[in-house]
């Protein structure tokens, strides 16, 4: 949440955690809890079909960014 706020984007607990569990379900992301000063965190981090489908979509909007920019 504290990287999008520093790219204008506010968005909430209760926005973010559902997306993250989906991407989760997806086999997008996996995950692991920690303890961390006596709470639960839980880490996110990209799998390989994650990177390949980001991969893929940086590809995408690339081509959209250029054809909004054409002249």
């Amino acid at each position: 949440m504290q990287e999008l706020k520093k790219h204008g984007y506010s968005i909430s607990p209760g926005t973010l955690y559902p997306i993250l569990h989906s991407l989760e379900n997806q086999k997008y992301l996996t995950s692991r809890k920690e303890v961390v000063r006596g709470k639960i965190r839980k880490y996110y981090f990209i799998t390989q079909k994650g990177s390949s489908i980001l991969n893929k979509s940086k590809i995408k909007i690339k081509e959209l960014v250029n054809e909004v920019f054409e002249e």
